[in-house]
């Protein structure tokens, strides 16, 4: 059983220098090699619906498609200040009742014009994260084409490949059309990504990227949908979270079967990495890039900012994060074997609260916004 300073490489999971100390070196590079150590799987079985559940879930794939050019209204307006200025006020109401401070900081002769421009690049950096991890995605979900010994889960993930290679498509658009460009990828989910690729093992690549980034990235839509004014983005966002809902599904269905077989041993392998997997994400919401583009010293800017373990672990936007994540897990086993291993680690991230959620895999089909504009068309 590894210790969690040999599972995060540093002693104390809230270590604000360790954290910082991964950084991107490559922002200047338009190609990142990765090595993928993955054997491709070949199945002369070619029954389809031996696993009804996926096949269920490949034909509502099928059925939900939808074209980024076509289906997005792309002539809307976008008025990024009107919602940076909602945000600055937010923001600025949620400092004061922390009791944080700036005298003596460098935010001690900040401004509104000062707030305002940190708050429109903490947009762009936002949706430029989701853009690279559905890139991510978009990678990881081709290796499971390749790599999972199962027909009918071949099936499925060659339709997620098309969902995230379209993901990726509109994010990129909204960036470079409707807002400024966006940001190069966090170093943290640059290097949760490498590992994910990085591991042999076919259901690590469904762990790391359908439950944990992708359960992630489903509960963090979600609050940006119900944040945002924008109504091109709103829609962007419903039709993103329609089909993440299939792709967390198909992550829980997929490895319910599988896990039930595992041992101790071996499921303990998956809980270290869903625990360094969901640090790792947590980790990247700092946002220090955002604050090296505003001239402000990262170290400077986190101190300001930096709360008590135990307080920063009840932020309602931290826990949420992860409400996808937690009932998920539970569901697939990894939340209590080996005495509740995870869950310990989640109680000390403050995120175990979500247990009892419905878990995605009996969710999906209730978040198929897709469907529901198609139905509401054929009634008009």
């Amino acid at each position: 059983m590894s210790t969690d300073a040999e599972i995060l490489g540093r002693d104390d999971v809230n270590d604000i220098n360790a954290i910082l100390a991964i950084t991107n070196t490559e922002e200047a590079e338009a190609i990142h090699t990765v090595k993928d150590n993955a054997e491709a799987i070949f199945t002369w079985d070619y029954e389809k619906g031996k696993r009804p559940a996926l096949n269920k879930l490949y034909e509502k794939a099928k059925h939900s498609q939808w074209n980024g050019e076509t289906d997005l209204d792309w002539s809307t307006d976008v008025d990024q200040e009107e919602f940076a200025k909602m945000m600055m006020e937010l923001d600025k109401a949620t400092r004061a009742e922390a009791g944080i401070t700036f005298e003596g900081t460098p935010f001690a002769k900040w401004g509104d014009k000062e707030w305002l421009a940190a708050s429109i690049e903490g947009q762009n950096w936002s949706l430029s994260q989701f853009m690279h991890g559905e890139q991510g995605a978009l990678v990881c979900t081709a290796k499971i084409v390749e790599t999972v010994p199962w027909i009918d889960a071949k099936y499925y993930a060659a339709t997620q490949v098309m969902d995230e290679a379209r993901h990726v498509e509109v994010f990129a658009k909204y960036l470079d059309t409707k807002l400024n460009g966006h940001y190069p990828i966090n170093a943290h989910l640059r290097m949760l990504l490498d590992d994910i690729i990085n591991d042999s093992r076919w259901d690590m690549t469904y762990l790391g990227m359908q439950i944990m980034v992708e359960g992630l990235a489903l509960a963090a839509f979600g609050m940006a949908y119900q944040t945002t004014p924008d109504p091109l983005l709103r829609q962007l966002l419903r039709y993103v979270m329609s089909d993440e809902a299939r792709h967390v599904a198909f992550g829980v269905l997929s490895l319910k079967e599988f896990y039930d077989g595992l041992t101790d041993a071996e499921m303990l392998e998956r809980q270290e990495f869903a625990f360094e997997a969901a640090v790792g994400m947590r980790d990247r919401f700092l946002q220090q890039e955002v604050w090296e583009r505003m001239g402000i010293s990262v170290k400077d800017a986190i101190k300001v900012f930096d709360v008590p373990a135990e307080i920063k672990n009840q932020d309602p936007f931290q826990q949420l994060l992860f409400s996808k994540i937690v009932p998920n897990t539970k569901k697939l086993g990894l939340l209590d074997a080996n005495d509740g291993w995870l869950r310990k680690r989640f109680d000390t991230l403050g995120v175990t609260q979500f247990e009892d959620w419905v878990d995605t895999g009996e969710e999906y089909e209730e978040l198929d916004e897709v469907a529901k504009d198609r139905a509401a068309e054929a009634v008009a």
